[in-house]
């Protein structure tokens, strides 16, 4: 069950551009789930949003450390970690195309480079360092496209 679920139902298996690909998977789904959502409980329902990444984080870990026996260390098979970065960078952001694209393009160039000590992240035991790298891209990522949304540069 945590290969299935760390390698996104599969998607991990891709061996080039995985990680992009549930990056992609990830956005579709955001879109989607925005768009049920928005006709009862408004555009940002901030609190599915926040249990979304907990328990991404919490079964990311988890499934991190389980496979790390077999795969080894932050293989490249694992891409829930990119499902729960991707999610963090669309963390209360307005739900247009070209927010999602800024998002996507942004958290993609930071968990890639791994500037600004995200890959110090990679540096933690199994899971913790699986998933931490991607939550401070995620962060970084977040961060830069408020920025950008505050000054109404999109």
């Amino acid at each position: 069950m945590a290969k299935i679920i760390s390698s996104f139902f599969g998607i991990g298996f891709i061996r080039k551009g995985g990680g992009t690909v549930a990056a992609i998977i990830t956005v579709l789904l955001w879109y989607y789930i925005a768009a049920i959502l928005k006709s009862g409980f408004g555009e940002n329902n901030i609190l599915l949003q926040c249990i979304i990444i907990i328990v991404l984080f919490i079964i990311g870990v988890w499934c991190g450390n389980a496979v790390e026996a077999d795969w080894g260390k932050d293989s490249y098979r694992v891409v829930l970690d990119e499902v729960l970065g991707m999610s963090i960078a669309l963390f209360i952001i307005p739900v247009k195309w070209q927010t999602l694209l800024a998002a996507l393009i942004l958290f993609r160039i930071f968990d890639i480079g791994k500037p600004f000590f995200i890959r110090k992240m990679e540096k933690f035991h199994g899971g913790w360092g699986v998933m931490l790298d991607d939550v401070l891209a995620g962060i970084y990522a977040n961060i830069i496209l408020h920025i950008i949304l505050q000054f109404r540069w999109l």
